[in-house]
């Protein structure tokens, strides 16, 4: 059931991402061709257009997670026996656990400490812009929570058990020189 209402919560995000992608290129354009062709321009354009960045990147950060889709390493890991590729996941996910407390606390201070602190242009609290690592923290918590929820139950293929996923582009076939 976790797994459904993430899936879903994850094409939220990728909406949103997209939406926030195409607000920054206009206002950054817009931007542009104010400053050259008209000799002013929208102060509100660099302050919103990082926001949203911010924003998208941890977004994206958490679809990644979802999709399991973040870098990653198997030249150990895939010699270890099945075991072994349990117990180092699990670590892992352990570990990334942990790292996510680290992140929620951390922005959840900030959030906290900025909550009465304004933006200089849109006048905004800056608890909104330090409240993206928190939401992001929880997220990939529970997205992790479930991950490793299917580990311990037994749920995950020896593919999956690796972590990541190889590239779905074919190797370019370039012949060897001759010697």
């Amino acid at each position: 059931m976790l797994a459904k209402f993430m899936n879903h919560y994850c094409r939220l995000l990728t909406f949103l991402s997209v939406i926030c992608l195409a607000v920054m290129v206009v206002l950054v354009f817009g931007n542009v061709v104010m400053r050259y062709g008209f000799n002013s321009g929208l102060t509100l354009s660099e302050e919103l257009s990082r926001w949203l960045f911010v924003w998208m990147t941890f977004m994206g950060a958490i679809v990644a997670l979802q999709e399991r889709t973040h870098l990653g390493t198997d030249m150990l890991v895939s010699k270890l026996s099945m075991t072994g590729k349990k117990i180092c996941l699990g670590l892992t996910h352990l570990l990334m656990l942990f790292v996510c407390w680290l992140l929620f606390k951390g922005s959840w201070d900030q959030a906290l400490v900025n909550l009465d602190s304004v933006s200089p242009v849109m006048e905004t609290s800056m608890a909104i812009f330090y409240a993206s690592g928190a939401v992001c923290a929880v997220s990939c918590a529970l997205i992790l929570l479930n991950h490793f929820w299917q580990l311990v139950s037994g749920q995950l293929t020896e593919e999956e058990l690796i972590g990541i996923r190889e590239s779905e582009d074919e190797p370019l076939d370039i012949p060897k020189p001759q010697q």
